[in-house]
């Protein structure tokens, strides 16, 4: 072994060594830095790199067999040979040690001024695709191509792209046509504070296909950025959309892994243009409320491509609209069955849908929309869905907080900024709430929930003449509004006592919805209907009316019936709607299944069971109509001091009072008792003063 170890040392197998490695540290430390300078392919270092390494053992072979000499390169002599090459000697050494150490500090130095490699995206940016100009003259490609180039963009985590649904229906408001063409879609951008339009083209040439794609400044109209795409045939169109979302990504700034796998198609959540045809036709039916009819195409989707999943979520969803549960059940399971075959961004929504509209499980779904804002920061429909389920379990302050954050983003958005006014309403913050309603009414006067937000704050403040103004004001904005300003007038009537004049107002607006197929309208009409038939007397006809009203209630029909049910008697009826409750898993369900447990055992003179049943559904959700009747079980069982905490604190927290279950329905009528309550609690506190004396 020594001896072997000496003839290396001989051969200079050792010094020649140094020199490779050293000569190689240095050129892939130079390389590394660059490569990319000059926007080599990432295969160019690694190449470098494994050159490097093929080439060692090669370097040790050569070392071995050949020699560098005066007469120059030379076959080594024999072990026994005495010549010493002329590159060994101390000074060889000195050279290599020398070597070494310059590649040492200059990848010392390189690492340490580099620091860890951070990826930064481009500011949260806002985009519309428009219309794509179809030339091809084929209808397949009419919709599709644009639900499928949203999938593309929004793989970034930095782009939110704006509703295109939202879009068509503000430029119809605007009387700016049916087509979402590149000037509609800058004159609705510019409205709603939407940085870029994307503008696309399709055109053919001999059975291939031509795709543009153009990001366009809305206000200016200046191109920001472009890209084509080609396809050989229609199966290949999709590929082509995403090489366009990559190329469009790499000219926004964007520099991520993600971009390798959209170019290679790996993000393409369908197998066929026409499944995405199909699915898209589908969704504009059951936006229209024709579910039947989407249902259809839905399954013409799947038949296309059975791995399709939103499609079956689609189908899902439609099933439950029109209560189809075990229908609605198999396709669900199919989707999350699927989920693999979705964009991350698509898995978290399509997550965040079931959770909140099918299981009803607000609780996952506001984890599940955490980490959807967490990993895609920019996504406002995201933000704007958690702030929305923070309202539905009562955690008011941090729908405000959610909020605030959503328009720290899109300053611009009055979608946003309405929402952010009704929030305010429910954390208890009158004037953020009636700023942010004046600001949306300015910008879009057709915002018509706003008004509700402007009434409501004229009622918190004691003036029912302005709110019966600002409703008269909402029911010219159109069907929608004038609707909404029905049922507002009325609740102001039922809150003033004019009972006579609710019923009126009532009769006309359910006559209005049924013209218009407005079943919800209807059903939230005919509850308030029934509360003042009742209040005039008339409780055979009030509970008439509650029995006409339609099965599939939400809880602004299905709490105020059971309400009515239990102070009729019918306490049966009442304990049917908690049981409904009860198999639901969000935590305002089970307050309401214990709230109506705690009216009938009030009705029932049964106050300290009460009291129990109101405690328990205070730890599910504080509630504001929770309070309203604890208040009224510790007065009936003789704990005045804590009845009167309770209608005070209701009469700080009126806001919730306003739209009391969630659904954009005002209810201000049931803080009209309010006063009576505490000065009842107030007078049986001074008899109880009275009788200790």
């Amino acid at each position: 072994m020594k001896r072997f170890i000496r003839e290396l040392r001989r051969r200079e197998v050792f010094r020649s060594a140094g020199l490779y490695v050293g000569v190689c540290w240095i050129l892939i430390e130079v390389s590394s830095v660059i490569l990319p300078t000059f926007d080599a392919p990432e295969w160019a270092l690694q190449a470098t790199i494994i050159a490097a390494f093929v080439g060692f053992p090669i370097m040790l072979v050569l070392a071995w067999v050949y020699d560098l000499t005066d007469h120059g390169i030379e076959v080594q002599g024999d072990a026994t040979d005495t010549v010493v090459a002329p590159i060994g000697g101390r000074k060889m050494d000195f050279v290599v040690i020398g070597l070494l150490s310059v590649a040492l500090v200059l990848s010392l130095y390189m690492n340490v001024t580099s620091g860890p490699q951070v990826i930064e995206n481009p500011d949260p940016v806002t985009v519309l695709i428009a219309d794509f100009d179809n030339q091809t003259g084929n209808e397949l490609f009419d919709g599709s191509l644009e639900q499928a180039l949203n999938l593309g963009i929004e793989g970034a985590s930095y782009i939110n792209s704006y509703s295109r649904n939202t879009a068509l229906a503000q430029a119809k408001e605007l009387e700016l046509g049916e087509k979402l063409d590149e000037e509609t879609a800058r004159l609705v951008s510019v409205r709603q504070d939407v940085r870029m339009v994307l503008a696309g083209a399709i055109s053919s040439d001999g059975g291939r296909f031509e795709l543009s794609l153009r990001v366009v400044d809305p206000t200016s109209g200046e191109q920001i950025a472009e890209a084509d795409a080609r396809a050989k045939t229609s199966a290949d169109v999709l590929g082509a959309i995403n090489t366009l979302a990559a190329d469009i990504r790499k000219e926004l700034g964007e520099d991520s892994l993600d971009l390798d796998k959209l170019e290679a198609g790996e993000t393409v959540t369908a197998a066929s243009i026409e499944a995405i045809k199909f699915y898209t036709d589908a969704q504009d039916l059951a936006r229209a409320g024709r579910d039947e009819e989407a249902i259809e195409l839905y399954a013409k989707a799947v038949a296309e491509d059975p791995s399709m999943a939103r499609a079956y979520s689609g189908w899902g969803l439609s099933a439950h609209k029109i209560g189809r549960p075990t229908e609605s059940d198999e396709q669900w399971q199919k989707a999350l069955s699927l989920l693999d075959r979705m964009t991350e961004r698509e898995r978290y929504r399509t997550l965040g849908l079931y959770y909140t509209v099918v299981s009803l499980n607000y609780n996952t779904a506001i984890e599940n929309y955490q980490q959807l804002v967490e990993k895609f920061p920019a996504d406002g429909a995201g933000i704007n869905n958690l702030s929305i389920l923070y309202i539905f379990t009562a955690q008011y302050d941090k729908a405000l907080a959610q909020s605030e954050k959503l328009l720290k983003i899109y300053p611009g958005r009055t979608l946003y900024h309405g929402n952010h006014a009704q929030y305010a309403i429910y954390a208890g913050d009158i004037v953020t709430a009636a700023a942010e309603a004046q600001k949306v009414i300015s910008q879009d006067p057709s915002f018509f929930k706003s008004y509700m937000i402007l009434a409501l704050v004229s009622l918190h403040e004691g003036d029912a003449a302005a709110a019966i103004k600002t409703y008269a004001r909402m029911a010219e904005t159109g069907t929608r509004g004038a609707s909404l300003a029905n049922i507002g007038l009325a609740d102001i009537a039922l809150f003033e006592g004019r009972y006579a004049d609710a019923v009126q107002i009532l009769n006309e607006g359910i006559a209005m919805d049924e013209a218009e197929n407005n079943e919800r309208g209807v059903g939230s009409k005919k509850i308030a209907l029934a509360q003042a038939q009742i209040a005039l007397g008339e409780s055979e006809t009030g509970l008439q009316t509650i029995d006409d009203v339609a099965a599939t209630r939400g809880d602004g029909q299905l709490v105020p019936s059971a309400e009515i049910y239990s102070a009729a008697g019918r306490y049966d009826d009442a304990f049917e709607i908690a049981e409904q409750y009860r198999e639901q898993l969000r935590p305002t369900a089970r307050a309401y299944a214990d709230l109506i447990d705690g009216i009938n055992a009030i009705h029932q003179q049964e106050h300290v069971l009460a009291i129990e049943s109101l405690r328990k559904a205070l730890d599910s959700a504080d509630l504001w109509i929770v309070r309203y009747y604890l208040g009224q079980a510790y007065l009936g069982a003789g704990y005045p001091a804590e009845a009167s905490a309770e209608f005070e604190n209701l009469t700080t927290r009126r806001g919730e009072a306003g739209g009391m279950f969630f659904d954009d329905v005002p209810t201000w009528r049931y803080t009209a008792s309010l006063d009576e309550w505490k000065e009842k609690a107030g007078a049986a506190i001074s008899n109880l003063s009275a009788n200790n004396q």
